[in-house]
């Protein structure tokens, strides 16, 4: 049974679409027979033990947090993981060390695994210094932005094998001049025996957000500048004119939350856009079966165009019909019509006009929802994805064999 230990910024029980995705790679990796288990960096802010068993997955923390200057400061992070990593390695005896972006897990894993003789994998989710950029907590080709670049770039060449979660990454390192033959592709996806037939309205739910009898477009997720949501609220009113019952409902929070509060507050439409605020995990589904049509208007930028959400399979997933901005990210998801809807990105009154021809269609839907689902079994599937791995893992540890003496000789 190979033995993968993976190399984790954060993870359960925090929730994010990280923490999310990096479940369902590992309980995936188990179903198919293999020994897993995980270490998170200093960033990893949930308070628990050292070692910490989560839904049947262990994880081990590396202590302390990230303090001291810029640059001295991540240098120390990856000093600290690297050690834990090879205690860890020393006790459980790991085949493969698979590491997840960002680079200072990559570089932590890249230095204990050369010191043990054991094969790395290194998974970029998303550019870092381009999430910063989008999120608002960098600029692109500040100082910082060049550094984190140049120090995947490090981990990416002496990486054994890399994947990325879309076309559009690995596109990209091809581009910087990265042996593409080594780069392989992990789609994002989702785990389908957690999605069953989608739960009927919550007609008690709809009631008290006072929604009416729609139809509602909706948005569940974090409230990023990069995510469109403005776009979204300045389309309501068009909306409206064409569908007056039209209401708009987004759930959850974040950076951009008290901006497009009061931009909903100052709109013509703001008797129909209800904020929830967050909500708990396990009461997501109540608030996915209130809306009719869910809305990624997602801005175009170099973020977008290179990444792929997880939001827009995980409504496919539950036979949600779905409309999105035509960004590169969402192009590799969504067919135009078929799975889903695209519109112009930045537009708000392109996607008026766009939402409420797919509300003119509902005659559609059953059609759309079903080969959304279709699409998503047979791409994004993670029963299915994880073979990928296995494929690379069984490879690397067949040409390690003859060279392995680093744990051997510990």
């Amino acid at each position: 049974m190979t033995r993968v230990l993976h190399i984790l910024d954060h993870s359960l029980p925090l929730h994010s679409g990280y923490t999310f995705r990096t479940r369902a790679i590992l309980k995936s990796l188990q179903a198919a027979g293999c020994n897993v288990q995980a270490v998170t960096g200093q960033r990893h802010s949930a308070d628990g033990p050292d070692i910490e068993e989560i839904d049947g997955l262990i994880f081990h923390r590396t202590p302390g947090t990230p303090s001291g200057p810029p640059v001295a400061r991540e240098m120390r992070e990856v000093a600290m993981l690297r050690k834990t990593i090879e205690t860890v390695a020393s006790q459980w005896r790991p085949d493969i060390i698979h590491a997840h972006s960002p680079a200072l897990c990559g570089m932590a894993a890249m230095k204990a695994a050369r010191s043990l003789g054991v094969p790395m994998v290194y998974e970029i989710r998303a550019f870092w210094e381009d999430a910063a950029v989008g999120n608002g907590t960098g600029s692109e080709g500040s100082a910082k932005y060049r550094l984190t670049r140049a120090l995947e770039n490090r981990v990416v060449k002496r990486a054994d094998a890399v994947f990325t979660i879309c076309e559009g990454l690995r596109s990209d390192l091809a581009m910087r001049g990265h042996d593409a033959g080594k780069i392989g592709l992990s789609p994002n996806g989702v785990d389908l025996s957690l999605f069953g037939e989608p739960p009927p309205r919550d007609n008690g739910l709809a009631a008290r957000l006072g929604l009416g009898s729609g139809p509602v477009i909706g948005f569940i997720g974090s409230f990023y500048d990069y995510e469109g949501l403005d776009d979204l609220i300045d389309a309501m009113p068009a909306l409206r004119d064409r569908h007056p019952d039209a209401r708009l409902l987004l759930v959850g929070g974040g950076p951009r939350e008290g901006a497009l509060r009061a931009q909903a507050k100052a709109s013509p439409a703001a008797d129909a856009i209800i904020f929830t605020g967050r909500v708990p995990h396990d009461e997501v589904d109540r608030y996915y079966s209130v809306i009719d049509v869910l809305s990624y208007p997602r801005k175009k930028s170099r973020l977008t165009d290179l990444v792929t959400p997880l939001k827009p399979l995980e409504a496919m997933a539950q036979r949600r019909i779905v409309a999105a901005s035509d960004v590169g990210g969402h192009r590799e998801l969504i067919e135009d019509g078929v799975t889903g809807q695209l519109f112009p990105p930045d537009d708000p009154g392109e996607i008026a006009k766009s939402l409420a021809s797919l509300i003119d269609r509902r005659e559609e839907w059953d059609t759309m929802r079903e080969a959304g689902r279709d699409h998503v079994a047979a791409h994004h599937d993670w029963g299915r994805n994880v073979a990928r791995y296995r494929e690379i893992y069984q490879a690397l540890v067949e040409a390690a064999a003859p060279k392995r003496t680093g744990i051997e000789q510990a």
